[in-house]
């Protein structure tokens, strides 16, 4: 065994080692999407005294920490998000309004002796303020005089010994001990019953608890020891409550929810299901596919297919990545991509093999790899870039869709560039397959080339007609978003969107008319494929929600949440400047970068390829009524690193065999490398259709539309790459007074020839006392 290859065999079981490893000691990091939950996006404001800058985040951060371990939240999740943003997700809470209602207050926590109460349309005196407390009698308070600052913890416990039911305990710190001391030893002046007995404790400017100071309690003595008790007629939930707030503290600026999202977990369990059972059958059937176009070969891919899956799977885990719903498409996407790889090797082979008129078939193999591998990198990188500008331009679930579609193309690169290498190579170096080079299935050019080869059909001889069917297209699917509009999800327009299981199915029509005899005239109303109804309204408050909950038990019995999304419009505008960033960055990286890998006029017909494809893909969703979300976002990007793809495997087979015929006019050059890469295209499509397909029926209702959408591109890419990318660089070169490129040194013996392959497309207490 030459040393090369027995380093990239001891590599390849490394790498399957660690992978193993991480897979069974690791698991994975389950979205709320998929593990059910609720996540509170929270955004920092500038108060009068205090900007709200990433240190005051920051302090916000820890404060809002306390107030969710209190909550009892098992494995809760809090991070900052830039500057002014966090992000709270909490698994299993399914009723988002406790949280919400505690998050989201944020004055300082102060503490007030009572002047007495106040009478109807009193206002308050210099120094004072008036607060109706807890049952709604209005007091006077003085000045503060004692804050958060100075408690230390408070706790809700119950009186088990004298079943006076439940109490809050507060232990102080520092002065609060002594400012506490002194606050209760004022109030202990006052007879017992007159409002002067009490203490406020006032936060978000309202009094959530004045307890009464007990008449054990000497006058001007108060308090001491650090440590009361806050008692009355708790219930459990009140006083749990009241010690939440009273521990949590204050917030250093002001916060505002403008995310609220929760799901339930059966959606998570079905969107499991179904991608597990989805990426089964679509990798089942496309390793049969591989094998019965590349034999002996193909089986070895689709081992290493296997491996592939293997790493992903133990990268997502090692790196602690979240695994959201369209992560897990991403990540099930992934699988019919990464045979694109292989069969970019295995078509580069079968011309090199078919070139040296079928002699030395490691050497065919080995050159296959090599003259591979400048568009696998190429169209890697690509998709890399896509990918990168969906984790740093978009939000929440898109996010996972990116840094899972990373992975999946690191991972296919190793896969093929590596795992599949050693397997092959050691495969072909048998004697018996030497013997018998049909087994191995490169010894063919296959049905494909054979019919090409035959016809040599000159389609670069038409392209002007290409561009006017590829225009019509556009100008057809365009009218859509014209004629229809584009149905915005609420990620974009703001607002609420609720989903209801019923225990009888409801109609729509009968639904709607109820909901608007309730006060919500605009709701839209849907049915999924599974029964379920989804409301889906402008903003609506927490007691209007439960309103509509109402509305649709009273119609369908028994009823159970299942998704309830929240966006301030803040954050759907943010959403759609994002797009338009993300889309404007990609155009000009994705430009940019084939200027400089290839020429300006391959770039700039790549990138108007890109914008024909998108515009059609958002034109066809503008036709068909399907919403336009943070999935169908992730799906459109995705396009982009196809379209792309599409283009950089033309292309590159284009300036390979140029530097060789560069006598010969560049349409023909063209056509010649459009014909050549029309095998890799066939194979590569059919992967990820597979997959695709099989997502679309077995995905559920979500995942249904984002394959749709891929669908559609990959469909769409396909045929831009050929019939508007191509015609459009012919046409640019007419113009162009630059050389064609120089001649490299020597690729492969097929470089001029006939035969070639294309290479890789990715894609109550006032009676309390203390």
């Amino acid at each position: 065994m030459k040393r090369a290859t027995l380093v990239r065999a001891l590599l390849a079981l490394a790498v399957i080692a660690l992978s193993v490893y991480a897979a069974v000691t690791s698991s994975p990091r389950l979205g709320l999407d998929l593990r059910g939950g609720t996540q509170i996006v929270l955004e920092t404001r500038d108060s009068p005294t205090t900007e709200a800058d990433r240190e005051a985040t920051d302090r916000t951060l820890e404060v809002l920490r306390r107030r969710v371990d209190a909550l009892g939240v098992a494995e809760p999740n809090i991070t900052r998000s830039g500057d002014n943003r966090i992000i709270v997700e909490l698994p299993g809470l399914q009723d988002p309004r406790e949280a919400a209602d505690v998050l989201g207050r944020t004055a300082q926590l102060t503490f007030h002796p009572v002047l007495g109460a106040a009478a109807e349309g009193e206002e308050a005196g210099e120094g004072e303020r008036v607060l109706p407390d807890t049952s709604g009698q209005r007091l006077r308070l003085g000045p503060a005089e004692l804050t958060g600052e100075g408690v230390e913890d408070a706790e809700a416990a119950i009186d088990q010994q004298t079943g006076g039911g439940w109490y809050v305990t507060v232990d102080l710190r520092g002065g609060g001990e002594a400012a506490w001391a002194e606050l209760t030893g004022q109030a202990a002046c006052a007879p017992p019953g007159d409002p002067k007995r009490r203490v406020a404790i006032v936060l978000d400017e309202e009094i959530i608890s004045a307890p009464q100071v007990d008449p054990s309690v000497a006058c001007e003595r108060g308090i001491t020891g650090g440590s009361t008790q806050i008692t009355g007629n708790f219930s459990q939930e009140e006083a749990k409550e009241l010690a939440l707030l009273i521990d949590g503290g204050a917030l250093p600026v002001p916060v505002e929810i403008i995310e609220q999202r929760t799901v339930g977990p059966t959606l998570g369990q079905e969107a499991i299901e179904a991608s597990a059972r989805a990426a089964v059958i679509g990798t089942a059937l496309t390793a049969l596919f591989i094998i019965a176009v590349y034999r002996l070969l193909g089986a070895l891919a689709a081992v290493a297919l296997a491996c592939y899956g293997l790493i992903s799977y133990a990268a997502l885990v090692a790196l602690g990545a979240t695994l959201t719903l369209p992560g897990l498409a991403g990540f099930v996407l992934a699988i019919g991509m990464a045979v694109d790889a292989n069969v970019l090797v295995f078509e580069r082979a079968r011309e090199e093999y078919a070139a040296r008129r079928g002699k030395n078939l490691p050497r065919a193999l080995t050159e296959g790899f090599r003259n591979a591998l400048s568009a696998i990198a190429d169209s890697n990188v690509t998709t890399l870039l896509a990918a990168g500008l969906l984790f740093f331009f978009a939000s929440g679930p898109v996010r996972g869709f990116g840094v899972t579609l990373s992975i999946g193309v690191l991972a296919s690169m190793v896969s093929a560039l590596l795992i599949t290498r050693v397997l092959t190579e050691f495969a072909v170096s048998r004697d018996a397959l030497r013997r018998r080079p049909g087994l191995t299935g490169i010894a063919g050019v296959g049905r494909v080339r054979e019919w090409i080869n035959r016809r040599e059909p000159d389609l670069m001889r038409r392209r002007r007609r290409w561009l006017a069917i590829s225009l019509a297209a556009v100008v057809l699917a365009g009218s859509g978003i014209v004629a229809r509009g584009l149905d915005f999800g609420v990620e974009f327009t703001g607002g609420r969107l609720i989903e209801y299981s019923t225990a009888s199915p409801v109609d729509p029509e009968q639904a709607r008319s109820a909901l608007a005899d309730a006060g919500f005239p605009r709701a839209v109303v849907q049915t999924s494929g599974d029964g379920d109804l989804t409301v889906r309204t402008d903003e609506l408050s927490n007691a209007e929600a439960a309103e509509v909950a109402e509305t649709i038990e009273e119609l369908g019995g028994e009823t159970e949440k299942i998704r309830d999304e929240l966006i301030g419009p803040s954050l759907g505008d943010e959403l759609r400047r994002g797009a338009l960033i993300a889309l404007g960055i990609a155009l000009a990286a994705q430009m940019l970068y084939l200027a400089i890998r290839f020429r300006w006029t391959f770039s700039v017909g790549a990138v108007l390829a890109m914008v024909h494809d998108v515009l059609i893909l958002v034109g066809i969703f503008a036709w068909l009524g399907k919403p336009v979300d943070g999935v169908f976002l992730a799906a459109l990007l995705t396009v982009i690193g196809y379209s792309v793809n599409d283009s950089v495997v033309v292309f590159d087979r284009v300036r390979e065999l140029w530097t060789a015929r560069r006598k010969e006019p560049f349409a023909e050059v063209a056509n010649a490398a459009v014909l050549q890469t029309v095998p890799r295209t066939v194979n590569t499509g059919m992967g990820a259709l597979f997959i695709l397909a099989a997502l679309a029926l077995l995905g559920g209702d979500t995942l249904t539309d984002f394959a749709v959408a891929l669908l559609i591109g990959i469909v769409v890419g396909t045929w831009s790459s050929v019939f508007t990318a191509t015609p459009l660089a012919i046409e640019l070169e007419a113009h162009s007074s630059a050389p064609p490129p120089r001649p490299a040194r020597s690729r492969s013996s097929a470089a001029s020839g006939g035969f070639g392959a294309r290479d890789g497309r990715e894609r109550g207490d006032s009676g309390a006392q203390v």
